[in-house]
């Protein structure tokens, strides 16, 4: 694969401009789709974390701030290299209205908050949807001279309502199982403002999290907590002493609109010793009991 290597860290706020001027591009053109997806990595090299950034961030999950970055950080520090990709002319999907359906991620080693990095990312598997087309984005953190990789998480996206030529939907519907609430082990209170309190730590300011006004334009009724501040915030509740090297996995199966009352259960497995070995969590809807995600966390 070719790669294109940036000389700074891309400026989030500049790639949504750009993604909004190619979204009304394309509206006004109306050209025939490509169904294919860049044959390109995005790498940046020699980049440092924002120490007041990883100091807010973990104060927003209601961690201590430490030398270790956060494994949730580290995902919001590779985002603008990953966006790099879903903003390129020759990508496929629109990135903006774009749904968050699942994160996988290895964190293969610890990340200090003074340590030099590399981001690298890239698109694999455009795969049709029963609504729509969805596409995987893998993100890289290595060390500075990019020869020991460090974290790397796969983000599944869904282009809801866009149906590329050529792409199969699947043959069967999904199958619905009932969820039943278990008894929570906690409750989060989302204000209105938890979008903007995350993007002002991660710097994703995606329309859809920041305001009702600004969320009705991309097609919600309200905005949206992010998808990964649920997820960095379920990662602060499972014992801080995580081993040096452990793996997690979300899916989301609906938003979570603000303001929201979350109920959060986190069952960890342990060994006879005592010792961690993983955690399941489920957070859902308190009043509608509707299921908002689940996942686990493993040590390696």
């Amino acid at each position: 694969m070719a790669e294109t290597v940036l000389s700074e860290m891309p400026s989030l706020s500049k790639l949504y401009v750009n993604a909004a001027a190619t979204a009304a591009k394309s509206s006004l053109l109306r050209t025939a789709p490509v169904v294919a997806l860049p044959a390109t990595a995005v790498e940046v090299r020699g980049v440092r974390p924002d120490l007041a950034k990883v100091t807010e961030f973990a104060h927003l999950m209601g961690e201590p701030a430490r030398d270790v970055l956060p494994s949730g950080y580290l995902h919001a520090f590779a985002f603008p290299v990953a966006m790099s990709v879903m903003v390129a002319e020759d990508f496929p999907l629109p990135l903006l209205g774009m749904i968050h359906l699942r994160n996988q991620v290895e964190h293969l080693a610890p990340v200090h908050f003074d340590d030099e990095l590399s981001v690298r990312a890239w698109a694999r598997d455009l795969t049709g949807h029963r609504s729509g087309t969805q596409v995987q984005i893998v993100a890289e953190v290595l060390s500075g001279d990019g020869t020991a990789l460090l974290w790397r998480g796969v983000s599944t996206y869904l282009a809801k309502g866009v149906f590329l030529p050529g792409l199969d939907k699947p043959s069967e519907p999904a199958v619905r199982v009932d969820f039943v609430p278990p008894a929570p082990t906690a409750q989060w209170r989302l204000g209105v403002d938890t979008g903007r309190a995350y993007a002002a730590v991660s710097g994703d300011f995606n329309p859809i999290h920041l305001s009702v006004l600004s969320a009705k334009v991309l097609g919600m009724r309200r905005s949206i907590a992010h998808g990964m501040y649920a997820a960095a915030r379920v990662l602060a509740t499972v014992p801080l002493a995580k081993p040096p090297a452990y793996s997690w996995d979300i899916a989301f199966d609906s938003p979570i609109f603000l303001p929201a009352t979350v109920s959060l259960e986190v069952v960890d497995r342990r060994a006879d010793d005592g010792a961690w070995l993983g955690s399941e969590f489920t957070a859902w809807n308190a009043h509608s009991s509707r299921r908002f995600f689940s996942g686990s966390v493993t040590a390696s």
